[in-house]
């Protein structure tokens, strides 16, 4: 027997409030529980100084001396370099090191020099192979 014969039926009805709000608490806690990871990460071994005087006439074997100029200019060993190429730089390291297997790399870098002269000698020092560098610095007297 049906008794509502007039009477249209009710179509069912989904609410979807309850559902938008569990879904925004998932969202939430997904975001805050992420870990987001490095695309870079460096790992550097800060440099360390000391007052000590050192000898400077004593010979250091498997050295090489490169000098930094405020205008970009090159030398190592005292030969100047012609070309600033990084390929060429490491070319030059190669033969200034002869047969050593992994020289120490001085840089005597001008107080003026660029940056980016700096980072070429430390390219083609990579590139080389060689992984031992060090930059000269002037101590200043105490006034």
């Amino acid at each position: 027997m049906n008794f509502q014969r007039g009477r249209p039926k009710e179509e069912p009805e989904i609410n979807l409030v309850p559902m938008i709000d569990v879904l925004l608490v998932i969202l939430i806690f997904l975001v805050v529980t992420t870990t987001y990871s490095k695309f870079a990460e460096l790992e550097i071994t800060l440099p360390e100084a000391s007052n000590k005087e050192i000898d400077k006439n004593a010979e250091h074997p498997g050295t090489i001396d490169i000098t930094v100029t405020a205008m970009g200019e090159y030398t190592i060993d005292l030969v100047p370099i012609k070309s600033t190429g990084i390929e060429y730089l490491r070319d030059a390291l190669r033969n200034a090191a002869k047969e050593q297997a992994d020289p120490l790399i001085v840089i005597n870098g001008d107080e003026n020099a660029s940056h980016q002269s700096v980072i070429k000698i430390m390219e083609a020092a990579r590139l080389a192979g060689y992984n031992k560098i060090t930059f000269v610095t002037e101590i200043k007297p105490e006034k």
